[in-house]
């Protein structure tokens, strides 16, 4: 094959370069110079300073990413338990049952996530389950959207298992709770791991349900980093973005280093 020979592969590799760098490395790279920088000189920012992180990591900023933090992990967990415990429970259907399961956890992330704001706003806006106006809403609206992507993760792990460890297991006199919690579980947790990480990325970004739901005492980061730019901070919002990059990636470090844990256990 053309990536086997050595000029395939720096093809492979040139390829890579052009598509990487100009659509993904480069817009990162501007943001964390425009960090560090009080103005524009030509197309680049200029102006070495630290003080737009001063005002990133203290102050409103602060609580926007403790607000984003509890978001990420309440959402994460909530979509993790339902998402798990759906695709278990889609595992004992048959393929009709299923492909109707995984439409409806498909279903959130096939419309617009602003549409699903307006759903839950509208949802959860009147008793006797009244949110508005409350951070548990932004939460709900999260796990909303994340869901699917639990489920999905949850759902392709299972596929994989070996039955042949659940069948040795009841052949033992192993009750049905007792093989999941000390058979299934733990053969899934590298999954689960992965599909937490995923959720809480998902909604550390998330922005655009959250701008129709998120009360004054409930401001998440993404939020704080638009308003911050629609009012002409831009280096100020671009410091609050590296702070958010930054908290994502250091909780997605820790959540891989448990994955590949329990891959050898």
């Amino acid at each position: 094959m053309l990536v086997h020979s050595k000029s395939g592969r720096w093809a492979a590799w040139g390829l890579f370069g052009l598509l990487f760098l100009p659509l993904f490395a480069l817009p990162l790279l501007v943001v964390v110079a425009a960090s560090f920088s009080t103005h524009w000189s030509g197309a680049f920012p200029s102006g070495p300073t630290t003080e737009n992180y001063a005002a990133a990591v203290r102050g409103e900023s602060l609580q926007a990413l403790t607000t984003s933090l509890v978001t990420a992990v309440a959402a994460s967990l909530l979509a993790l338990a339902v998402g798990t415990w759906a695709a278990l429970a889609a595992a004992t259907l048959k393929k009709r049952g299923k492909r109707l399961m995984d439409a409806l956890f498909m279903l959130p992330v096939a419309v617009p996530s602003v549409v699903v704001g307006l759903a839950v706003l509208v949802a959860f806006s009147r008793p006797p389950v009244l949110l508005n106006g409350t951070g548990s809403i932004v939460v709900l609206a999260h796990t909303v959207l994340v869901t699917a992507f639990a489920h999905q993760s949850v759902s392709a792990a299972i596929v994989r298992l070996d039955p042949a460890y659940e069948q040795a297991a009841a052949s033992l006199g192993a009750r049905p709770a007792y093989v999941l919690w000390r058979v299934e579980l733990p053969l899934l947790l590298p999954s689960l791991t992965a599909a937490a990480g995923l959720c809480f990325a998902l909604s550390m970004g998330e922005l655009s349900a959250t701008m129709m739901l998120y009360p004054p005492d409930w401001m998440p980061l993404p939020v704080r980093i638009f308003t911050a730019t629609d009012r002409g901070s831009l280096f100020t919002g671009s410091a609050v973005a590296v702070v958010l990059m930054a908290a994502t990636l250091l909780v997605l470090l820790a959540v891989s280093r448990v994955r590949t844990r329990a891959s050898y256990r």
